[in-house]
């Protein structure tokens, strides 16, 4: 299992950084606050990263005689390019139109779904989000919003949280019960809908870390019989696999957050000065660097894993995946809180940006599973 980038990931590593530094600084995310776009992103921005060709990296070139414009590089370089995206806190749909939208329909479409639904996803004309969410807390089983048969298809009905830029998808992934009760890992389906359908009502939240995410309702709202994605009942396996993806990459943007965060603080320490001396020279803030800095560490190496692994070792994905995002969920959180603190007064004002990554990461944290959803998870794997 690869815990470094070779050569090519590397220049795409730096590539990313170079690009997201010229084109999507936090100033560029404070802008979009301040302005309450509508959007809640840069279409500009977006297409720029389209025409890069990194909505395409984790795709292959084609399905089965068709080409469809992905460039099979694989999630070490996905991971490398959201790495730095969180370093500026870029705010794009990389992560909620190329790997939960994606991924889903990769692992779980036919031939031919993915010769209809790939193409326009990788192109950037077609941007997707995944409906999971039913209450606030992340709850994969506890999908209770029905899918009833009726002629031709399946009529859904019941709302969805927390829908990662589902304000501005306009295709939809609804996670949909359609046998069974909620908490049963049996009876769940994944449709592809489109969003502007008819009883469908999209309603976005501005998120405290100036991010994108909507609360939508289905009212009688008809799929056909080939917007299902996989088996019918049989979906909690594909929700998973779509899952830890999603886990492991907004991981990697979580580290790139926590590295930019640590440089920031560790820069400061050693240009303020208190009573005439630098307080980077006294050792109990030292102590606080060298702690901070031997969990990154340890962060960076789940992350590098758990990429590794999705590229080479799938069985091992799932484990991975939720040691990666509770050590960095973790990580965030101590590298955060002592970035306020050590920054003093100055560092809960607006003025400063390094708030910015404090909401980011109290956001992030709760994605797709808290430190205490996945520590479980982990212990369930292992037979506790």
């Amino acid at each position: 299992m690869a815990l470094t980038l070779n050569e090519e990931q590397t220049y795409l590593k730096d590539t990313a950084k170079d690009f997201f530094q010229a084109n999507a600084p936090v100033a560029e995310l404070r802008k979009l606050r301040d302005t309450q776009d509508a959007t809640g992103f840069s279409e500009e921005l977006w297409q720029q990263i389209v025409e890069l060709g990194w909505t395409g990296v984790t795709f292959p070139e084609t399905v089965g005689d068709m080409e469809i414009g992905g460039l099979d590089f694989g999630y070490m370089g996905l991971g490398a390019i959201l790495e730095e995206s969180g370093r500026t806190l870029a705010a794009t749909p990389l992560l909620s139109s190329v790997v939960l939208g994606g991924s889903a329909i990769l692992l779980g479409g036919s031939e031919s779904q993915q010769q209809e639904y790939l193409p326009g996803l990788i192109s950037g004309q077609i941007r997707y989000a995944l409906a999971l969410e039913e209450s606030p807390h992340h709850q994969p089983t506890a999908t209770a919003i029905p899918a009833t048969k009726v002629e031709g298809g399946y009529q859904l009905n019941g709302k969805k949280l927390f829908v990662l830029d589902g304000h501005t998808a306009q295709q939809l992934i609804v996670v949909a019960r359609t046998s069974g009760e909620a908490g049963d890992t049996n009876g769940l389906s994944l449709f592809v809908v489109d969003a502007n359908a008819p009883g469908i009502t999209r309603t976005r939240t501005r998120m405290v870390d100036s991010r994108n995410a909507a609360n939508i309702t289905f009212e009688q709202v008809v799929v056909a019989d080939s917007q299902v994605l996989g088996q019918i009942d049989e979906g909690y396996a594909l929700l998973e696999q779509v899952l830890d993806r999603a886990r492991i990459c907004l991981a990697a943007e979580m580290l790139g957050g926590i590295q930019e965060l640590f440089d920031r603080t560790l820069a400061y320490l050693k240009e303020r000065k208190q009573f005439g001396v630098l307080i980077g020279s006294f050792q109990a803030l030292q102590h606080r660097a060298a702690k901070m800095f031997v969990e990154i560490e340890l962060a960076k190496s789940a992350v590098m894993g758990a990429l590794s692994a999705l590229d080479e070792s799938p069985k091992r994905v799932p484990v991975l995946a939720s040691v990666a995002k509770q050590k960095v969920n973790e990580v965030y959180e101590l590298v955060s809180n002592e970035a306020i603190q050590l920054h003093g007064g100055i560092g809960v004002t607006d003025e400063l940006e390094v708030g910015f990554f404090l909401k980011r990461a109290r956001v992030a944290q709760q994605a797709f599973g808290d430190a205490a959803f996945h520590r479980a998870r982990f212990a369930t794997f292992s037979g506790y």
